[in-house]
């Protein structure tokens, strides 16, 4: 790495050098144009002697070419041109001047005739140098594109020192038990000989698997900061190019200089770019990816044990990967990384509000119940984007409204106040979310309405905002059944109240039929087909992608799905409808409230429905 920056500052030298260079040789010819262009007074041999004769001139200086004549008004100039390696005094005597006149003219004699070299190198050499200046300008782009074609071996690595920009477990909120499996990790980078006087191998590599945003990076840079060692981060989809070898090529310059400075950390982020297993499409053995993935195993299987270079891979799908890949030996830990929990999410919010200005009243936990289901980095969007909100309304401080106004952007998008609906539309919105949330309050065991809402958001014309009471890891049948019936809340709504139903159902009848499809196929939630799962069809891999599906059942067995299917979702349409039916007032109540403010909280909303809530199903 010291030999790389050393050659860049030598290179910034030279080409400033040059540069300096080139401006002053365009000034020296510019002043040498310019004293040329002055040569106005330009005289004959014969006109000078004349004019010494007659006393007009009081000094003269010459040059080996050249006499520069001064007037004995000291202010006028005369240029008079004369033969080489002849004396001026005898020039002038040969054109008829007198020994007395010459006396009285003061005669300096430079033989150097430098300036004149000087001036026709430059008329040569600026030419030619400003040529060369337009054609490298004109060239540039393709000469870097000819570099870059040249250097593609080499792998475009972030480098991280243990000194800056490091960051500890401290830093990280949450994951406690991947925490507590990487601090071995930790261990093993910092006293490698306790382990080895054991006979205990270093693990080769880490697989971190979790969903975007959950934390993987961080997580790794922390392993690289607690274990003050350097950290080489490169992403996956860097290593292939167009031209077979070139990935191969990039994975061994990688290894080649994290060895050079072990004990390190190399950081490979999402592994699955390269890693997929291999003969799933066309090219075999020569295809690039898998020639790069083959480089990776043999740089993790080495025969070299005692080298402290750990690799930290991380992926959110670890199905796709290579088998060869997993093994012992190359990843031999596999930490998974969860969504954070409530109490996860609480200490998330506290790290990500450290450099921020809070309200004294701000209460993270509210936040956090609130915020089921949002990974670590979705915590940090919805407190930046409270900061952005603050600072756009000249406040002081973040309040609490800022940051739960920030959920709902950054689950829905931002406010479309600008949207033009006719009253009609405006009325349809309104019934229909007054529908969900109607239905949602005969379940609260399962879902909390916290807000409805007819403001346009994103692409959705309204919204009801209703989470879970409690962090759950898995649904039952009758929750699952719950949420369909929610689901046909606003469609059922529409369909009693208007007679039909508009295309704001759409996205909910979408996922209402999938959600039924996944309890047939994938659940194990079927009166008729029982505990089977028919969920993972076989497929037709085509460069790592799904081009074909072929049915893992018979036509029998999907006509079954299909009509289980459609039978609970007219299960939950008949339910949806009775409740609505039995409770047609308070729909209209809760609709007429929407239109008439728009957005209703969560204490609004109780308070229209206090009275048929012990109505429970």
């Amino acid at each position: 790495m010291p030999k790389i920056k050393n050659s860049q500052k030598w290179a910034n030298f030279l080409k400033q050098s040059s540069q300096i260079l080139f401006l002053i040789l365009v000034v020296i010819f510019v002043i040498n144009s310019f004293t040329a262009k002055s040569k106005k007074n330009i005289l004959t041999i014969s006109q000078l002697a004349q004019k010494i004769n007659n006393n007009e001139i009081a000094k003269i200086d010459t040059t080996a070419t050249d006499i520069i004549a001064t007037a004995a008004d000291k202010k006028t100039v005369f240029f008079v041109s004369k033969e080489p390696n002849v004396s001026v005094v005898e020039t002038l005597k040969n054109f008829g001047v007198t020994e007395q006149a010459l006396q009285s003219v003061d005669i300096n004699v430079n033989n150097s005739n430098f300036w004149e070299i000087v001036s026709t190198l430059l008329q040569i050499i600026l030419p030619l140098g400003l040529m060369f200046f337009l054609f490298r300008s004109l060239t540039k782009q393709t000469e870097k594109g000819a570099i870059q074609a040249f250097s593609f071996g080499k792998a475009n690595i972030k480098f991280f020192t243990p000194d800056k920009d490091s960051i500890t477990f401290k830093d990280v909120a949450g994951v406690k038990e991947a925490k507590e499996e990487l601090a071995e990790v930790v261990e093993f980078l910092k006293n490698p000989k306790k382990f080895q006087d054991l006979g205990a191998k270093i693990p080769r590599g880490v697989l971190m698997v979790g969903a975007p945003g959950s934390g993987k990076t961080l997580l790794a840079r922390a392993v690289a900061g607690e274990a003050q060692v350097p950290f080489f981060h490169v992403s996956a989809s860097e290593f292939v190019e167009m031209f077979v070898g070139v990935g191969a090529s990039r994975v061994r310059d990688l290894f080649a200089l994290a060895k050079k400075m072990s004990p390190s950390i190399i950081f490979i982020d999402e592994i699955d770019a390269v890693g997929r297993e291999r003969g799933s499409g066309l090219g075999g053995g020569h295809d690039e990816r898998e020639q790069t993935l083959n480089q990776i195993l043999v740089e993790m299987d080495g025969f070299d044990r005692s080298t402290n270079v750990i690799v930290i891979a991380a992926t959110n799908r670890p199905d796709v990967l290579d088998q060869a890949l997993l093994r012992p030996g190359r990843f031999d830990r596999r930490v998974v990384l969860d969504l954070p929990s409530i109490n996860d999410r609480e200490e998330i919010l506290k790290i990500h509000s450290k450099d921020k200005t809070l309200d004294k009243d701000v209460n993270l936990r509210q936040v956090a119940e609130r915020t089921p289901g949002f990974s670590g980095a979705e915590l940090a969007n919805l407190m930046n984007e409270a900061a952005i909100l603050a600072a756009k309304r000249n406040q002081k401080s973040i309040a609490e409204t800022d940051i739960l106004e920030s959920i709902e952007k950054v689950i829905l998008g931002p406010e479309r106040r600008s949207a033009v609906f006719t009253e009609e539309e405006k009325k349809i919105t309104a019934y229909h979310e007054a529908g969900h949330a109607l239905v949602t309050a005969f379940y609260p065991q399962f879902d909390t309405v916290r807000k409805i809402s007819i403001i346009s958001r994103g692409e959705a014309a309204g919204y009801t905002l209703k989470m879970p009471n409690e962090d759950k890891h898995f649904k039952t049948k009758s929750e699952f059944k719950a949420e369909l019936i929610t689901l046909l809340g606003g469609y059922t709504a529409e369909e009693i109240i208007f007679k039909e139903v508009s295309t704001g159902a759409a996205n909910d009848l979408e996922v209402a039929t999938t959600l039924a499809r996944n309890l047939v196929t994938r659940y194990g939630m079927s009166d008729k087909l029982g505990p089977v799962s028919l969920g993972k069809p076989e497929t037709m891999i085509f460069l790592g992608r799904d081009l074909s599906t072929e049915k893992a059942y018979s036509e029998a067995t999907a006509q079954i799905i299909d009509s289980e299917t459609k039978k609970l979702v007219d299960e939950a349409h008949a339910q949806a409808t009775k409740l609505l039916k039995d409770n047609v007032t308070t729909l209209d109540t809760l609709a007429k409230e929407l239109i008439k403010k728009e957005t209703l909280e969560k204490e609004e909303f109780e308070e229209i429905v206090k009275n048929i809530l012990p109505k429970k199903v």
